[in-house]
């Protein structure tokens, strides 16, 4: 079984926004929720449903931000 980053994905109103991705980063994204798909035993995710909880675990592991937000508070 691979280990991804990501498990389950919140349902939690959100808030829209738009963004442009570079092709190559939309197939990866695409790959992801497929592999993610397989290994939850769900249908694959919208790849762009992906997107929010990347950031928010992006964003929880950055050490350097933690501590600037710390800094800052």
């Amino acid at each position: 079984m691979t280990k991804l980053k990501l498990a389950t994905i919140a349902d939690d109103k959100p808030v829209k926004i738009t963004v442009e991705l570079p092709a190559a980063l939309h197939r990866d994204l695409v790959k992801y929720a497929e592999i993610l798909g397989r290994e939850t035993g769900r249908p694959s995710a919208d790849p762009s449903r992906l997107i929010a909880p990347m950031l928010e675990r992006f964003i929880a592991t950055d050490r350097g931000f933690a501590k600037a937000k710390k800094e800052q508070a």
